[in-house]
């Protein structure tokens, strides 16, 4: 079973993640930041993963300690469950509407990582969250996980759905990424490791 169970503790942050990846959408989530549950819940579904998320961070001050230290719980986690990688697809990708915006996610789980984030609605807020922060979770994803991603709102002007479209397309680019492919027998990489 490709599972992990993570736990991260410092004076700002204290989180308890458990992801399993051949899962069916299902997990609690619980951060202390309603936008940013919404868009885990997110996720989970469109990706078909497990995920349960209890969070605990100086939110009092703002949400950036919790939100990065959740992505990488969540990358570390995913690297876990990942193993090996053996027989992964490795290659996922996505364009999903949300209304009159369009987001995409290119994503490698090659184990090199790197984030690039195109998204004209960056510095705008959504309620009391920044989009902002959508980029330090994906970015602390990237580091821990190992994993090239690639964000890109091509357009929309509604930050809410701007975030959905980058969440949703991100996990729909994982859900097949994760995917085990028959064909593959060993590394999917010419180098014979990840």
């Amino acid at each position: 079973m490709r599972n992990a169970e993570i736990e991260r503790n410092t004076k700002e942050t204290k989180i308890r993640l458990t992801l399993g990846l051949d899962g069916s959408g299902e997990g609690s989530i619980d951060t202390g930041i309603g936008f940013f549950d919404h868009m885990l819940e997110l996720l989970k579904k469109h990706a078909l993963i497990d995920l349960s998320v209890k969070a605990e961070g100086d939110i009092d001050v703002d949400y950036h300690h919790t939100v990065e230290d959740v992505g990488l719980v969540f990358g570390k986690a995913l690297d876990k469950a990942l193993g090996d990688r053996k027989g992964l697809t490795r290659y996922g990708f996505a364009s999903i509407p949300m209304d009159e915006a369009l987001c995409e996610t290119s994503l490698d789980l090659g184990g090199r990582p790197f984030l690039v984030m195109q998204c004209a609605m960056k510095h705008a807020m959504v309620r009391d969250f920044e989009v902002k922060l959508v980029e330090e979770f994906f970015r602390a994803v990237s580091v821990e996980a190992r994993a090239n991603i690639h964000l890109r709102q091509i357009y929309g002007d509604e930050a809410h759905h701007v975030c959905e479209g980058l969440f949703k397309s991100f996990a729909r680019a994982l859900r097949a990424a994760k995917a085990i492919d028959p064909l593959e027998k060993g590394v999917p990489s010419s180098k014979g490791v990840i």
